[in-house]
């Protein structure tokens, strides 16, 4: 039995809901040391990512936020995938939460004319990587970025999907 979800965009009411999901995920389950100051966007999600072509995307289960992506316009029609994390108990192609998130970002930059969505990971997420290159997302070498893209110090592996 899959159990209910809904994708919607961020609202100022979630901050919290998204801080609970992301920091743990990325200290507890991967060994970053990242701390929410290290990551201010985190505390200014409408004006760092809702803005232009942007957006930023919970997924909400029993009033809680289990998921979340975000696009970050980048140059005249690039976008930035960021901040796409699942919490534990929802992972997996059962729950289909993470390709609803995906899905959702992908129909909303082919609608605002974004051609391309460029994104920074890290060698150790093997299983986010299949999810991606399973997704149509190509490797792309560091040099091959495009100028403007803002990349994060951390990620040593990028992947590009063109919407044209």
């Amino acid at each position: 039995m899959a159990a209910e979800f809904q994708i919607r965009p961020f609202v100022k009411a979630d901050e919290q809901g998204v801080v609970d999901l992301i920091i743990p995920i990325q200290q507890g389950e991967f060994g970053v040391p990242v701390t929410l100051e290290d990551q201010p966007d985190l505390l200014e999600i409408p004006s760092f990512y809702q803005t232009g072509r942007g957006a930023f995307w919970v997924a909400e289960a029993q009033g809680r936020v289990i998921g979340s992506i975000a696009l970050k316009a980048f140059g005249a029609s690039g976008g930035g995938l960021r901040k796409m994390f699942v919490a534990a108990p929802w992972r997996g192609k059962q729950f289909g939460v993470a390709q609803a998130l995906l899905e959702t970002l992908l129909a909303h930059a082919r609608a605002t004319g974004t051609d391309e969505v460029v994104l920074g990971t890290v060698e150790i997420l093997r299983a986010t990587c299949r999810f991606y290159e399973k997704n149509g997302f190509e490797k792309v070498a560091p040099e091959d970025l495009p100028a403007d893209y803002p990349r994060m110090a951390v990620d040593t592996l990028f992947y590009r999907f063109r919407l044209d």
